[in-house]
């Protein structure tokens, strides 16, 4: 079991939890029905290009234009408000677009304000760990931030909780995988990112101000899957849990 903070059903305030990563219940609800809430309050920022992979997808043309080089500082875009989309809630399929991009990612819960912290000092300040799927329509340069694609109503699936930092021993070394339709379509590492937490906090913190409550996506995995109307898209982050939501 894990310690974890979620808010559900008629709770308008989070609530302390015993949680099962693996089996996705909490201990004491099992039995009943469960409306899942988002679990986050702040601003959610998403850093682009933080899996190896991607990068070494796109290879030569990082020396090309647009891009004339590879990024040298983290590549941040945010996932506004509108977009937040809880647990087991369904994710709408925009009029004219026929697939959407899933997008798996480690989601970073900052405890209180974090100003040009140093990488030593980094875990002082995240309370824990949740889930997120940076839903996109497929687009293929990020020389542009992607907005219209990114940033659609419910495009961020986050939680179903976060769990407490102490609970999780090696957040650089977490297993993701996602299923579409019960059958697994991606599986990955949090250890295949180009900038570790502790780095991509200290270098995003160099230059801004991140608050209480505000949440940091570690990145989102090279290929990610498609998916259409009708699937059911889980994400499974080791020693977190399983966020689960339906395309429509």
């Amino acid at each position: 079991m894990a310690t974890a903070k979620g808010i559900f059903n008629e709770n308008m305030q989070p609530e302390r939890l015993q949680v099962n990563p693996e089996t996705n219940e909490i201990s004491e609800e099992s039995n009943r029905d469960i409306n899942w809430r988002v679990p986050v309050e702040g601003t959610i920022y998403g850093a682009a290009l933080n899996y190896q992979g991607e990068l070494e997808e796109l290879g030569s043309q990082l020396h090309e234009k647009p891009y004339n080089a590879p990024p040298k500082a983290p590549i941040l875009y945010i996932k506004p408000v509108n977009t937040l989309n809880p647990h087991k809630h369904s994710i709408p399929m925009p009029k004219g677009e026929k697939e959407l991009q899933v997008g798996a990612s480690l989601g970073v819960v900052f405890s209180k304000t974090a100003t040009k912290v140093e990488p030593e000092s980094v875990w002082d300040y995240i309370e824990g760990f949740t889930i997120a799927n940076d839903v996109s329509i497929p687009f293929e340069s990020f020389h542009r931030p992607p907005i219209k694609q990114k940033t659609r109503d419910k495009f961020c699936p986050i939680g179903p909780w976060i769990v407490s930092k102490e609970d999780v021993a090696q957040p650089e070394n977490l297993k993701i995988k996602v299923y579409i339709n019960g059958e697994i379509k991606q599986t990955t590492s949090t250890h295949n990112v180009s900038r570790s937490i502790e780095q991509l906090v200290a270098d995003v913190t160099e230059f801004m101000t991140l608050y209480e409550g505000d949440v940091l996506l570690t990145g989102t995995p090279e290929h990610p899957p498609l998916v259409q109307t009708g699937d059911k898209v889980q994400i499974k982050i080791e020693n977190i849990g399983t966020l689960e939501n339906t395309i429509q």
